[in-house]
Protein backbone atom coordinates (compact mmCIF):
# COMPACT_ATOMS: atom_id res chain seq x y z
CA UNK A 1 0.00 0.00 0.00
CA UNK A 2 1.48 3.31 -1.02
CA UNK A 3 1.37 6.52 1.09
CA UNK A 4 -2.69 7.82 1.02
CA UNK A 5 -3.46 10.91 2.44
CA UNK A 6 -7.02 10.77 1.91
CA UNK A 7 -8.37 12.24 5.19
CA UNK A 8 -5.54 14.52 6.68
CA UNK A 9 -3.45 16.83 4.76
CA UNK A 10 0.40 15.99 3.80
CA UNK A 11 2.76 17.38 5.59
CA UNK A 12 5.59 19.97 4.17
CA UNK A 13 7.81 22.09 6.00
CA UNK A 14 9.31 24.96 4.21
CA UNK A 15 12.37 24.43 2.13
CA UNK A 16 10.88 20.94 0.77
CA UNK A 17 11.09 20.57 -3.19
CA UNK A 18 7.88 18.79 -4.22
CA UNK A 19 6.81 17.83 -7.63
CA UNK A 20 3.08 17.61 -8.32
CA UNK A 21 1.54 15.47 -10.66
CA UNK A 22 -1.87 15.75 -11.28
CA UNK A 23 -4.88 13.81 -13.03
CA UNK A 24 -7.75 11.38 -12.84
CA UNK A 25 -5.50 8.40 -12.96
CA UNK A 26 -8.13 6.86 -14.34
CA UNK A 27 -6.74 4.43 -13.73
CA UNK A 28 -3.10 5.06 -12.34
CA UNK A 29 -0.49 2.61 -14.08
CA UNK A 30 2.50 1.56 -14.31
CA UNK A 31 3.45 4.93 -16.56
CA UNK A 32 2.72 6.96 -14.13
CA UNK A 33 4.71 5.28 -11.53
CA UNK A 34 8.09 5.65 -14.20
CA UNK A 35 7.34 9.07 -14.60
CA UNK A 36 7.42 9.70 -10.56
CA UNK A 37 10.68 7.65 -10.08
CA UNK A 38 11.85 9.73 -12.87
CA UNK A 39 11.26 12.90 -11.93
CA UNK A 40 12.14 12.49 -8.36
CA UNK A 41 15.77 11.72 -9.62
CA UNK A 42 16.04 14.24 -12.98
CA UNK A 43 14.56 16.93 -10.85
CA UNK A 44 16.19 16.19 -8.00
CA UNK A 45 12.69 16.49 -5.79
CA UNK A 46 12.01 15.68 -1.86
CA UNK A 47 8.90 14.25 -3.06
CA UNK A 48 6.29 13.99 -5.37
CA UNK A 49 2.28 14.39 -4.53
CA UNK A 50 -0.04 12.66 -6.41
CA UNK A 51 -2.84 14.92 -7.06
CA UNK A 52 -5.83 12.36 -7.86
CA UNK A 53 -8.34 14.76 -9.07
CA UNK A 54 -12.52 15.23 -8.84
CA UNK A 55 -12.62 15.24 -12.57
CA UNK A 56 -10.85 16.21 -15.18
CA UNK A 57 -12.78 19.40 -16.77
CA UNK A 58 -11.41 18.72 -20.24
CA UNK A 59 -12.95 15.98 -20.69
CA UNK A 60 -16.45 15.33 -21.02
CA UNK A 61 -17.07 11.71 -19.64
CA UNK A 62 -16.60 11.65 -15.58
CA UNK A 63 -14.24 9.25 -14.45
CA UNK A 64 -14.56 6.50 -11.47
CA UNK A 65 -15.35 7.91 -8.07
CA UNK A 66 -12.54 9.40 -6.30
CA UNK A 67 -12.34 6.86 -3.73
CA UNK A 68 -11.79 3.87 -6.38
CA UNK A 69 -8.89 6.17 -7.93
CA UNK A 70 -7.30 6.81 -4.27
CA UNK A 71 -7.16 3.17 -3.36
CA UNK A 72 -6.00 2.00 -6.59
CA UNK A 73 -3.26 4.92 -6.92
CA UNK A 74 -2.29 3.75 -3.21
CA UNK A 75 -1.88 0.08 -4.29
CA UNK A 76 -0.07 0.70 -7.22
CA UNK A 77 2.36 3.48 -5.76
CA UNK A 78 4.43 2.16 -3.55
CA UNK A 79 7.42 4.76 -2.68
CA UNK A 80 8.42 6.56 0.62
CA UNK A 81 8.76 9.98 -1.09
CA UNK A 82 5.11 9.73 -2.85
CA UNK A 83 2.11 10.76 -1.30
CA UNK A 84 -1.13 9.67 -3.30
CA UNK A 85 -3.57 12.78 -2.36
CA UNK A 86 -6.87 14.06 -2.58
CA UNK A 87 -6.13 17.69 -2.11
CA UNK A 88 -8.16 19.12 -4.94
CA UNK A 89 -11.15 17.64 -3.56
CA UNK A 90 -10.18 19.39 -0.24
CA UNK A 91 -9.36 22.85 -1.60
CA UNK A 92 -12.13 22.61 -3.63
CA UNK A 93 -10.45 23.60 -6.61
CA UNK A 94 -11.47 22.17 -10.22
CA UNK A 95 -8.12 23.53 -12.00
CA UNK A 96 -5.01 23.97 -12.27
CA UNK A 97 -4.04 27.35 -11.59
CA UNK A 98 -6.23 27.75 -8.78
CA UNK A 99 -4.95 24.40 -7.06
CA UNK A 100 -1.15 26.00 -7.26
CA UNK A 101 -2.28 29.17 -5.97
CA UNK A 102 -4.23 27.32 -2.83
CA UNK A 103 -0.97 25.00 -2.34
CA UNK A 104 1.02 27.99 -2.57
CA UNK A 105 -0.72 29.97 0.34
CA UNK A 106 -1.12 26.73 2.45
CA UNK A 107 2.63 25.58 2.23
CA UNK A 108 4.56 28.49 2.59
CA UNK A 109 8.36 28.18 1.75
CA UNK A 110 7.91 24.94 0.15
CA UNK A 111 9.18 24.89 -3.69
CA UNK A 112 6.72 23.53 -5.99
CA UNK A 113 6.79 21.56 -9.06
CA UNK A 114 4.32 21.24 -11.58
CA UNK A 115 5.18 17.50 -13.42
CA UNK A 116 3.33 17.10 -16.49
CA UNK A 117 4.18 14.87 -20.38
CA UNK A 118 4.89 16.44 -22.93
CA UNK A 119 1.94 16.15 -24.56
CA UNK A 120 0.12 18.46 -21.74
CA UNK A 121 2.72 20.97 -22.50
CA UNK A 122 1.76 20.84 -26.14
CA UNK A 123 -2.03 21.56 -25.20
CA UNK A 124 -1.33 23.82 -22.00
CA UNK A 125 -2.43 26.76 -23.97
CA UNK A 126 -6.38 25.44 -23.47
CA UNK A 127 -6.07 25.25 -19.83
CA UNK A 128 -7.96 27.51 -17.42
CA UNK A 129 -5.16 30.74 -17.13
CA UNK A 130 -2.71 28.85 -18.27
CA UNK A 131 0.35 31.81 -18.04
CA UNK A 132 -0.81 31.99 -14.45
CA UNK A 133 -0.09 28.33 -14.16
CA UNK A 134 3.50 29.25 -15.70
CA UNK A 135 4.14 32.14 -13.88
CA UNK A 136 3.38 30.29 -10.60
CA UNK A 137 5.35 27.82 -10.15
CA UNK A 138 8.89 25.70 -12.00
CA UNK A 139 7.43 23.26 -14.59
CA UNK A 140 9.32 19.75 -15.04
CA UNK A 141 8.37 18.45 -18.50
CA UNK A 142 8.72 14.42 -18.87
CA UNK A 143 8.87 13.65 -22.94
CA UNK A 144 6.30 10.88 -23.84
CA UNK A 145 6.42 8.52 -27.23
CA UNK A 146 5.56 10.73 -30.88
CA UNK A 147 5.27 14.19 -28.14
CA UNK A 148 8.35 15.88 -28.15
CA UNK A 149 8.10 18.11 -31.73
CA UNK A 150 4.53 18.98 -30.73
CA UNK A 151 5.07 19.90 -27.54
CA UNK A 152 8.12 21.86 -28.53
CA UNK A 153 6.32 23.93 -30.92
CA UNK A 154 3.59 24.76 -28.57
CA UNK A 155 2.41 28.14 -28.23
CA UNK A 156 3.64 27.95 -24.45
CA UNK A 157 6.69 26.60 -25.16
CA UNK A 158 7.29 30.04 -27.56
CA UNK A 159 6.03 32.46 -25.54
CA UNK A 160 8.09 31.37 -22.64
CA UNK A 161 11.39 29.86 -24.43
CA UNK A 162 13.59 32.60 -22.38
CA UNK A 163 12.34 30.71 -19.64
CA UNK A 164 13.74 27.20 -20.89
CA UNK A 165 16.40 25.31 -18.57
CA UNK A 166 18.88 22.97 -20.34
CA UNK A 167 17.87 19.24 -19.48
CA UNK A 168 21.30 19.11 -17.89
CA UNK A 169 20.03 21.95 -15.75
CA UNK A 170 16.63 19.58 -14.71
CA UNK A 171 18.34 19.21 -10.91
CA UNK A 172 18.01 23.39 -10.64
CA UNK A 173 14.19 23.18 -11.53
CA UNK A 174 12.70 23.45 -8.12
CA UNK A 175 15.33 26.38 -6.98
CA UNK A 176 14.21 28.47 -9.74
CA UNK A 177 11.80 31.17 -9.42
CA UNK A 178 8.83 31.35 -11.75
CA UNK A 179 8.67 31.68 -14.85
CA UNK A 180 11.17 28.48 -15.57
CA UNK A 181 10.70 24.79 -17.36
CA UNK A 182 12.97 22.24 -18.17
CA UNK A 183 12.00 19.53 -21.29
CA UNK A 184 14.03 15.95 -20.33
CA UNK A 185 13.70 13.14 -22.25
CA UNK A 186 13.27 9.87 -20.54
CA UNK A 187 12.63 6.73 -21.39
CA UNK A 188 9.03 6.27 -21.35
CA UNK A 189 6.03 3.59 -21.26
CA UNK A 190 3.96 3.75 -24.03
CA UNK A 191 0.70 3.12 -21.83
CA UNK A 192 -2.12 5.13 -21.22
CA UNK A 193 -5.27 5.40 -19.04
CA UNK A 194 -7.76 5.70 -21.74
CA UNK A 195 -5.79 2.76 -23.14
CA UNK A 196 -6.49 0.84 -19.70
CA UNK A 197 -9.94 1.71 -19.75
CA UNK A 198 -10.96 0.71 -23.47
CA UNK A 199 -9.22 -2.64 -22.69
CA UNK A 200 -10.98 -3.07 -19.11
CA UNK A 201 -14.69 -2.48 -21.56
CA UNK A 202 -13.37 -4.74 -23.71
CA UNK A 203 -13.20 -7.56 -21.16
CA UNK A 204 -16.40 -6.83 -19.32
CA UNK A 205 -18.34 -7.44 -22.57
CA UNK A 206 -16.36 -10.52 -23.10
Amino acid sequence: MGFLVAEGWPVARPGRKIGLLGGSFDPPHAGHVHITHEALKRFQLDEVWWLVSPGNPLKTRGPAPLEERMAAAGRLMDHPRVRVTDLEAKLGTRYTAATLEALQTRYLGVSFVWLMGADNLAGLHHWDRWRTIVDTVPLGILARPGDRISARMSPAARQYRSAKLRSREAGILADCEAPAWCFVNVPMMPISSTALRAEQAKLATN
